[in-house]
């Protein structure tokens, strides 16, 4: 049940990013720590949407497709069901989870730089 509750907040983060009542940054540091490929893949789609800026404001319909796909994204976790499976291998790559704040002190620093280099 806890992943059905996961999935709604990130599809709700989704839809909060997508009608500019959030930035990327405060939806991603919102999103659910999970191990939910669904949810991890709505995360790294949130991550490459804000990566695409400079392509999402020159080209009309690159932003029109990449809205439309984040909004189905979207839409599938709210109603908690899974996303197809070509959607999530287009995103494994970059499976390592969702954000964390970073703990405080040397450890913090620490462990943020080590998953940075990705040892």
């Amino acid at each position: 049940m806890n992943n059905l509750n996961d999935r709604k907040l990130a599809g709700r983060l989704i839809y909060a990013v997508l009608t500019q009542r959030k930035t990327v940054r405060e939806a991603v540091l919102l999103f659910p720590e999970t191990k939910d490929k669904n949810i991890e893949c709505a995360y790294h789609a949130l991550i490459h949407y804000e990566a695409d800026e400079n392509l999402r404001y020159n080209d009309f319909d690159y932003r029109e497709t990449q809205d439309d796909y984040l909004e189905y994204i979207a839409q599938t976790l709210v109603s908690g069901k899974d996303l197809p499976q070509n959607i999530i291998a287009d995103y494994e790559d970059y499976y390592h989870g969702t954000a964390k704040p970073w703990q405080k002190g040397i450890k913090g620093f620490l462990k943020e730089f080590l998953r940075f280099v990705n040892i």
